[in-house]
C-alpha cells in the first residue's frame, strides 16, 4: 500500500505514492533530481522547468544506459571467464584416474 509523500523539486512541491519502506529511497532521489535540474538551470532563471526536466531526464537516462553497458560488459566478462574455469575444472576431471 502506498503512502503519500511530498517532494520539493525546484522549489515547486509533488505528492508521490511510495510503498513501505522505499521513503528514503524517493527522498533521495528527489534530491538528487533536485540538484541535477538546479545545475542545469545555473543562474538563467528564465529557463523554462520544463526545459530544464528534459535536459535533465535525457542526461539521467543517458548516464544510466552508459551503466547498463558497462554492467552488462562486466556480466559477459565474468560469464565467459566461469565457462573457461568450468572448462578447464571438467578437463582436470576428465583426465583423473577412475
Amino acid at each position: 500500500m502506498s503512502t503519500p509523500i511530498n517532494v520539493k523539486i525546484l522549489d515547486r512541491e509533488f505528492t508521490v505514492g511510495v510503498e513501505a519502506g522505499e521513503q528514503e529511497s524517493l527522498l533521495a532521489s528527489a534530491s538528487f533530481l533536485d540538484s541535477r535540474m538546479r545545475e542545469i538551470r545555473g543562474n538563467n532563471r528564465m529557463v523554462g522547468v520544463e526545459q530544464v526536466a528534459v535536459l535533465a531526464a535525457l542526461n539521467l537516462a543517458h548516464e544510466f544506459l552508459q551503466l547498463k553497458k558497462a554492467a552488462d560488459e562486466r556480466d559477459g566478462a565474468l560469464h565467459q571467464t566461469l565457462g573457461d574455469m568450468n572448462r578447464k575444472l571438467d578437463g582436470l576431471f576428465d583426465s583423473l584416474p577412475r
